[in-house]
């Protein structure tokens, strides 16, 4: 009974948003994203819904193309003194904020001194920053005390935290808090009085929005929105999804479940694109309290897990899943094997050895479990198994994502006072290109995110990449950089899993990009 009204349900919702869209626009774009939406403050947020929101509704300085190489967006010419500590940027012409105001280059300073205050890559830029200022209405420069390779780099970071720029009145507000205005200048505007949390939010065209004359590419290049509306529409059921899709009720999901992939091939009205981009699954486990405040009880989980079993679990078809001990992602510029041999294979024996030395007492740990995000549940009872193999007793505790969430971040205390021990999850591989990008590197103890690793020698690789001089000497230091996180265990990779988007075949423009965008997409 409870399935078939929530079925209705959902056939009110999208038949409402038909209606509506109907009168204001030829164009709708009706997308089932990953996940519902309830915060929009990207940088105060590292939830990949509010990432992509902000890709929509902001822009960037910088963008990586489809080869991920940096190209400018925002920024019309840029320059670096011969030390390589003053950097120059100049804003193209003809930029406006959604209000219609001009964009002007102490917005950007404040956005990026926003930014800087949240995101770990941007957390050591301001280390090492003398000044920042705008010199003119186009201009700003960046001084740093000493010379900094990755400025650019920095700048053009395309996932969770991205440096998306906003009005100086937005960007002021205290980087702890969230927005309480929505103002960008990218290709979209978010109707805010259509937001409801639970059913839909809605974006529509920003008809003065001034694209790059290059083509799309990636995340870079022009951004034509070809459609006048975009429409997310919260489906929480896969199920009910895909059906909502093959009847031409839904345009896009963007990340079908791997389970129903089947049925939506032999639809012909549907078209499945592999992400060019995966997801890299994760173990994290919690340094503040025992056993993994043990050096030698996290390298028995590092050792004792093993790829294949979660990826099996959670993807299951091989077209969607790569096995891949390189903790930065396979394929790209800083891919290496080194440090990891012999890790990550499923040595129960050898794990069991290293937990008697740990001295572990026996004592369950908790394992949290995201019962209602169909990428992660899979994790826990596989991670489960296999602790339980090595010696640990565990006790695995369901709750949804958002509770879990709030659990990881209010909870630092044993397990007794409602702690946690461990908690797997992925990242997108966008997020993963370096030593500075990688989020579960930082290990600056109270200031790293939920499992607060303290290393310094870790902090101490992490600053001479950042202040490496070419990408040789960043490739032989991202090289130190894992044989010592082989050693110290932040967290152990598990593997790539590869999302699959279904669409409509009246759907063309699609944009492969490590971040799902909207721009360029067409409705036939």
């Amino acid at each position: 009974m409870k399935n078939w009204l929530y079925r209705i349900l959902v056939a009110a919702v999208i038949a409402a948003c038909s209606l509506t869209a109907h009168a204001q626009s030829s164009k709708t774009l009706r997308v089932v994203m990953h996940s519902d939406i309830k915060v929009l403050d990207p940088v105060w947020s590292g939830a990949y819904i509010v990432r992509n929101h902000g890709y929509l509704i902001y822009d960037t300085l910088f963008a990586l193309d489809e080869k991920f190489q940096i190209k400018p967006q925002m920024v019309d010419t840029w320059s670096a003194s011969e030390d390589r500590k003053t950097w120059t940027f100049t804003l193209r012409e003809g930029l406006e904020w959604h209000d219609g105001k001009p964009v002007m280059a102490d917005d950007c300073v404040a956005s990026i001194r926003r930014w800087g205050a949240r995101d770990p890559m941007g957390q050591k830029m301001m280390l090492f920053l003398e000044d920042i200022k705008a010199t003119d209405a186009r201009t700003f420069v960046i001084t740093m005390k000493q010379p900094y390779g990755l400025v650019v780099e920095s700048l053009a970071k395309p996932s969770v935290v991205t440096p998306f720029m906003m009005p100086r009145r937005v960007a002021e507000t205290d980087p702890f808090k969230q927005l309480g205005e929505y103002v960008g200048s990218g290709p979209f505007i978010m109707k805010q009085d259509e937001w409801k949390p639970g059913e839909k939010i809605v974006y529509v065209k920003n008809p003065k929005y001034k694209a790059r004359p290059e083509p799309a590419s990636g995340l870079a290049g022009g951004k034509v929105a070809k459609v006048d509306r975009v429409e997310w529409v919260w489906i929480s059921d896969s199920q009910t999804a895909v059906n909502a899709l093959t009847r031409g009720e839904i345009d896009i999901i963007e990340q079908a479940s791997y389970d129903l992939l089947p049925l939506l091939e032999k639809d012909r009205n549907i078209t499945l694109v592999r992400a060019a981009t995966g997801n890299q699954y994760v173990f994290r486990p919690n340094w503040l309290n025992p056993p993994f405040n043990n050096e030698k009880a996290r390298q028995a989980a590092m050792i004792g897990l093993n790829q294949q079993d979660f990826l099996h679990a959670i993807v299951g078809d091989p077209r969607y899943y790569r096995v891949c001990k390189s903790m930065f992602p396979c394929g790209s510029p800083l891919e290496s094997t080194e440090g990891f041999e012999g890790l990550i294979e499923g040595n129960i024996a050898k794990a069991q050895a290293l937990l008697k030395e740990s001295g572990y007492d026996g004592s369950p740990i908790v394992l949290l479990q995201a019962s209602d995000t169909p990428a992660l549940s899979n994790l826990s009872p596989v991670a489960k198994s296999i602790l339980e193999r090595i010696g640990f007793k565990v006790d695995m505790q369901a709750m949804d994502w958002q509770s879990l969430v709030n659990r990881l971040l209010t909870k630092k205390g044993p397990a007794s006072e409602g702690g946690w021990n461990v908690f797997l999850t992925y990242w997108s591989m966008a997020d993963l290109f370096d030593p500075l990008m990688t989020p579960f590197l930082q290990a600056n103890c109270e200031k790293s995110r939920a499992g607060w690793p303290c290393d310094e020698p870790m902090e101490k690789l992490r600053e001479r990449y950042a202040l490496a001089s070419d990408a040789a000497e960043r490739k032989a230091i991202a090289v130190e950089v894992q044989k010592h996180q082989a050693k110290i265990v932040t967290h152990v990779h598990l593997g790539e899993g590869f999302n699959v988007a279904a669409m409509r075949k009246t759907i063309t423009g699609w944009i492969n990009a490590p971040v799902i965008v909207f721009w360029g997409i067409d409705k036939q």
